[in-house]
């Protein structure tokens, strides 16, 4: 099982029909899930470590203590394409644990979840919207499968 965990909602329109695209897609190839996390109430006026401390809370709730955690995180390592889908082929050849991956609130992650991480992945050096990580996110756990079975999505 593949879970992509969220903090905060995709908002409609272009950006969600294409996330429900890829993900419509992912489901010839692997278990997949989204799960979103709701954006912590009145956070405003809380400080932002205090923010990132509750949905630091709210995303180890979500996880098992068998979940292989991935933090997608600009600190992470970058891989192009093919390499990614040679990193995904060795994760789920070991089998016996979930991969859960996890895009974190705009103010990034706690400490406590970091420590909670088995490895960090950056998908660029550049800073894109919550939205469009979802979606990047997706498009490459979709290509990565299509590079594993050798099929005619990724050009190189």
């Amino acid at each position: 099982m593949i879970t992509l965990l969220t903090v905060g909602k995709t908002d409609g329109g272009w950006i969600s029909d294409a996330i429900d695209n890829y993900v419509s897609r992912l489901g010839h190839y692997a278990k997949f899930a989204m799960v979103e996390i709701p954006a912590v109430k009145g956070a405003s006026s809380w400080t932002p470590e205090a923010v990132k401390a509750k949905e630091g809370e709210l995303i180890l709730s979500k996880l098992k203590a068998s979940d292989e955690v991935i933090l997608l995180d600009e600190r992470g390592r970058e891989y192009r394409s093919v390499e990614f889908a040679a990193f995904l082929e060795g994760k789920l050849s070991r089998g016996g644990r979930d991969l859960v991956f996890v895009v974190g609130g705009a103010l990034g992650f706690s400490e406590a979840v970091y420590s909670r991480a088995d490895g960090l992945l950056a998908l660029s050096k550049m800073t894109f919207t919550h939205q469009m990580v979802r979606l990047f996110f997706v498009e490459q756990l979709y290509r990565a499968f299509t590079i594993i079975r050798h099929e005619p999505y990724h050009n190189e």
